[in-house]
């Protein structure tokens, strides 16, 4: 949910031509061109620990790392795809009125501009084709993995789709909800791996053994976890960049936390099942920051429901898929906590507004936390007023340290816990 106040019926009606022989038409202004300063700094922040990941610290095998290079190639030119096709399809929205106004802007020049919405559709196309265009390169018509990984496309897919009707029609909440459940039916249906969890070492003596299968349980754990990952990346939202950076984040702890795991691993098809995730976070990560790109502060395009459920529903089929759900879990700690605040409104029992989003001073260009129950707001009413960048900035960070606590924790527990 962006911080967006959508247009209505009397913004996008057209206005009867002047009674003159010509008449002109209103041709709205091209958006911002992208920051690419801020992608190249990222990307190469990231690529550093990755790439000494990938060909230094451990030993991967040939086979896998071709695969994972191959599918790095079709995302540097997925993200020049994207960042290309956004103004294309940024025009063709503002047509269709699909257009907002920066509520975190209200009361200044900026805050009058139609931001086109629902970006995030962009995105989503092009990170579908990528992942079709890359089983050319790595699966076979035999392959174990090909059931599940088109299985998982077809869930992407269809959140999608879903999160673009609501884009248009606007949904209840209630609806919202239902969502990523009927999105997620593709991959339970096509799911045929093991439905077993390792139980805790300090809990086994009270269980009375080391292996239990939950059976139906674990596909509604699965469907649970489908339906928080897409939610929670839509509610925890409202600032420029907050949404796709939240997503950049945790994708680039997920590919660290997947070469990791294959490096340290013996077994081929926990390598595998890490592999598999990154031929799907790799391509998130390049479309996610080319719409960064033109997402970050000051925004010229709203992603809108689109990617945020497209981008939660990528997160949770890997996490799923690639058998590390409690570890996303964790890399999500942020949303969490911003579930827990959000549920009294969400849950009816507090009054929950349309917006849930701070107060802005067109005086001062800072924004003041509300009583409303999101993390936003609770972390301006702990450090006091910031403006929308500094903002997000900073919850960027925190985003980044609870990822860095999981990989301290998962590093102090190894051997203990499991």
């Amino acid at each position: 949910m962006a911080a967006r106040k959508r247009a209505s019926a009397a913004d996008t009606k057209p206005s009867p031509p002047p009674q003159t022989q010509e008449t002109t038409t209103q041709i709205d202004p091209p958006i911002a061109p992208p920051k690419k300063a801020l992608i190249f700094k990222f990307c190469l922040f990231f690529s550093i620990p990755y790439f000494y990941l990938l060909y230094q610290h451990y030993t991967i095998e040939q086979e896998l790392r071709r695969s994972i290079l191959i599918n790095a190639s079709l995302c540097v030119t997925g993200f020049f795809l994207t960042q290309r096709m956004i103004p294309v399809a940024s025009r063709y929205v503002l047509k269709r009125g699909l257009f907002g106004f920066d509520i975190n802007k209200k009361g200044t020049p900026q805050g009058t501009v139609k931001v086109p919405e629902s970006l995030g559709i962009v995105v989503g196309i092009v990170f579908l084709v990528l992942a079709i265009l890359f089983q050319y390169f790595n699966f076979t018509a035999d392959s174990n993995w090909l059931v599940e990984y088109n299985a998982a496309l077809a869930s992407i897919c269809f959140m999608i789709l879903l999160g673009f009707v609501d884009d248009v029609l606007d949904v209840p909440w209630r609806v919202k909800l239902l969502l990523p459940s009927i999105a997620a039916l593709p991959l339970l249906m096509a799911y045929a791996g093991h439905t077993t969890i390792i139980i805790p070492k300090p809990l086994i003596s009270y269980v009375g053994q080391e292996v239990s299968d939950l059976g139906w349980v674990y596909k509604l754990y699965m469907g649970l976890l489908a339906v928080f990952c897409t939610n929670s990346i839509n509610i925890h939202a409202g600032l420029n960049g907050l949404e796709v950076g939240q997503t950049v984040v945790i994708a680039s702890a997920i590919l660290i936390h997947n070469l990791m795991q294959i490096g340290a691993s013996s077994d081929p098809e926990y390598k595998q099942a890490h592999a598999f995730s990154i031929y799907l976070v790799q391509p998130l990560l390049a479309t996610s920051l080319a719409l960064l790109s033109y997402n970050w502060y000051p925004s010229s395009v709203f992603v809108g429901d689109t990617y945020t459920y497209f981008a939660g529903m990528t997160m949770a089929v890997v996490g799923i898929l690639g058998h590390y759900s409690e570890t996303l879990l964790i890399f999500f700690l942020p949303q969490v906590l911003n579930f827990l605040l959000s549920l009294p409104q969400l849950s009816g029992y507090v009054k929950c507004p349309r917006h849930r989003l701070p107060r802005f001073n067109p005086e001062t260009g800072l924004l003041t936390g509300t009583r409303d129950g999101t993390l936003i707001n609770f972390y301006l009413r702990m450090v006091g007023p910031k403006s929308e960048k500094t903002l997000c900035i900073h919850l960027l960070l925190v985003q980044a340290l609870g990822c860095c606590f999981c990989f301290l924790l998962r590093y102090l527990l190894a051997g203990w816990y499991k």
